[in-house]
């Protein structure tokens, strides 16, 4: 069973997907809420993978409005400078203290974050979100295969929250097509 990870249901309307082959789970905005959610969902018997699936604020223009799979995620508001660099977790007893590597094919950067991104924040990436390390993370320790799957829904600009709250659901459509080659 892969378990689908997305935190708002204006993101992904519920009962698109076969029930046999997918679970959608929301799990609320931030990475805590994400990480609770993705830690029950690896540890339920049927879980196989998650993919995580959620608007995601760009610092590209070239890919606002595009479906993008995340090839690495950072933890953009981990900032314990000086006892670890920005983005690092300082005293990190896993080997999962930075940077997270998902797919090394793509070349797309996912900063995540408790903040809502209306300015290029210090730590650089493609893409801006609220969950997809923590749910990356969450895979890792318990051995899930995750993938992040992000839509492009503004432009982490000052106008970020009426444009996301306009195209949240934009990316839907996409994503369930995408899953029809899964």
């Amino acid at each position: 069973m892969i378990y689908v990870l997305v935190a708002l249901k204006g993101e992904l309307p519920e009962n698109k997907l076969d029930p046999e082959k997918f679970k959608v789970w929301y799990t609320g905005v931030g990475k805590i809420n994400a990480t609770v959610s993705a830690t029950l969902a690896a540890n339920q018997p049927d879980c196989e993978r998650m993919i995580n699936f959620g608007t995601a604020g760009t610092l590209a223009p070239e890919l606002e409005g595009k479906l993008l799979e995340v090839g690495a995620v950072r933890q953009r508001d981990m900032d314990a400078r000086p006892q670890a660099p920005l983005g690092m977790t300082p005293f990190e007893t896993t080997e999962i203290a930075g940077d997270i590597t998902l797919n090394p094919d793509s070349k797309v950067i996912l900063s995540s974050g408790d903040n809502f991104v209306k300015e290029p924040p210090e730590l650089r990436s493609h893409l801006v979100d609220m969950e997809g390390y923590a749910i990356a993370k969450v895979g890792m320790m318990f051995n899930k295969p995750t993938t992040l799957i992000k839509y492009a829904s503004d432009m982490a600009d000052e106008d970020a929250p009426k444009t996301w709250e306009e195209n949240q659901a934009n990316g839907a459509e996409l994503f369930l097509d995408l899953l029809k080659t899964v």
